[in-house]
């Protein structure tokens, strides 16, 4: 990814010198649990770890590789040069190319995976302490756009916590299904290694024994990996789209914070765009686009082929890379919005109680009018107010039907926002817990 959405704790993960530093401890720990079945001398072992603290030369490295064409065989030619050839002798015996790269990738997700779940974390926090902060502001609810019924915007706000937690969970899962190595050799069936020393391997470095492997750990781990990480980005899309909503001038429920000296556009100064959720919808996007992909690895030819690697090359940084500037760019906008309660009610008001509409037909039922009757009696004024301008409450005490059937005190009465707010405590229990 490019810097400008990139942070360095991730992008640090994915750098050529953490995957070489990987790549020298399962070389290393694999001559440990080789040197305890007898297979390699003890010394010969402990002389690999004469490397511990030296920095590998990447450049070297990417030197040795134009003339060998193998990144692997590349890397255990410049370990050979620091350690010695003597040293380096039983280094990768009976391992493969694959067991080194598979095992280095997936240790490279799960430390991934744990800076994104600190950031899922984070986002959590800001949003059930904003939805608190509003739990009773009232906005109105759309469906398809269109006013429905009164809500809380921190029914809003409770609704993507109790989403990002679902979230958090999936990739707590993913993290889980992720996290084994292989050190099985070619083809997988241990002919030259025992697996004895898969089993160190992974316990040193955290993982668990693939069960079965081929020459490379099964892709569908890693496509299971990667939609999760898709379906992470969506929700992100569906909370910044309903913040580029609540900004729309006509609207101004919500809107981002607008630092002192920000400009919002270069032709009119009076500019204040939802730049911050429209670059998280785009972001999204990027990190759904690793999703085919990965479902494409998992088709590979017999034991192995290659066909994975270049994509995961490309997918394996750039998504987690983005998604982790996302997740944090998403709770600093969280955590700043800024909210206009006033402008909520202003907004739900300017169809004169049009909103209650639904109350009125039930009361209607419950008096003895059939539903036709009484959605036809509601729907009528209703009308009234979409396309004249009236007053919904004034053409319902004006409406014989209607009056006939209920008192002015019983519609007045279905005019009361507390009815819509009086189960907020009970969903925020369900979300959040009891307090």
């Amino acid at each position: 990814m490019i810097p400008r959405y990139s942070r360095p704790d991730m992008v640090a993960i994915w750098s050529p010198e953490s995957k070489f530093r990987i790549w020298y401890e399962i070389e290393a720990h694999a001559c440990d649990a080789l040197a305890d079945l007898g297979v390699i001398p003890r010394e010969n072992a402990a002389a690999v770890w004469k490397a511990k603290d030296v920095e590998f030369d990447v450049a070297r490295i990417d030197e040795i590789e134009a003339v060998t064409k193998h990144d692997v065989i590349a890397f255990l030619t410049h370990l050979a040069e620091i350690i010695g050839n003597d040293a380096a002798r039983f280094v990768h015996q009976g391992m493969t190319s694959s067991d080194v790269l598979d095992t280095c990738f997936n240790v490279q997700l799960v430390r991934a995976t744990d800076i994104l779940l600190a950031d899922m974390d984070k986002l959590l926090a800001a949003l059930k302490r904003r939805a608190f902060e509003h739990k009773d502001t009232i906005r109105i609810g759309r469906s398809h756009g269109i006013h429905a019924e009164p809500t809380t915007m921190g029914l809003t706000l409770a609704r993507f916590y109790a989403e990002m937690d679902r979230n958090k969970t999936r990739l707590e899962a993913a993290r889980a299904e992720i996290a084994t190595g292989a050190i099985s050799g070619a083809v997988g069936t241990f002919a030259n290694i025992d697996p004895a020393v898969e089993e160190h391997v992974c316990r040193e470095l955290g993982l668990s024994p693939e069960p079965i492997s081929t020459q490379v750990i099964p892709r569908d781990r890693h496509a299971a990996f990667f939609a999760t990480l898709g379906v992470i980005g969506s929700s992100i899309e569906n909370i910044a789209t309903e913040i580029r909503h609540m900004q729309r001038t006509e609207v101004l429920e919500a809107e981002e914070f607008f630092s002192k000296g920000q400009k919002g556009s270069s032709a009119m100064p009076h500019k204040r765009n939802p730049v911050l959720s429209e670059n998280l919808t785009g972001l999204a996007r990027l990190v759904r686009m690793a999703v085919v992909p990965a479902m494409e690895n998992v088709a590979l030819w017999h034991e192995r082929d290659i066909s994975h690697s270049s994509v995961e090359r490309n997918i394996g940084p750039d998504t987690t890379i983005t998604l982790d500037f996302a997740l944090g760019r998403l709770t600093g906008l969280v955590d700043k919005l800024v909210i206009y309660p006033d402008n909520m009610i202003a907004n739900m008001n300017k169809f004169r109680g049009l909103v209650h509409s639904q109350r009125v037909l039930l009361a209607l039922t419950q008096k003895g009018v059939s539903r036709e009757d009484s959605y036809r009696l509601v729907q009528r004024n209703a009308m009234k107010v979409w396309e004249q301008g009236a007053d919904f409450l004034t053409e319902l005490l004006g409406d014989a039907e209607v009056t006939a059937a209920l008192s002015k005190a019983e519609i007045e009465d279905k005019f009361d926002l507390g009815y819509h707010t009086k189960h907020v405590d009970t969903i925020f229990a369900r979300v959040f817990g009891e307090s």
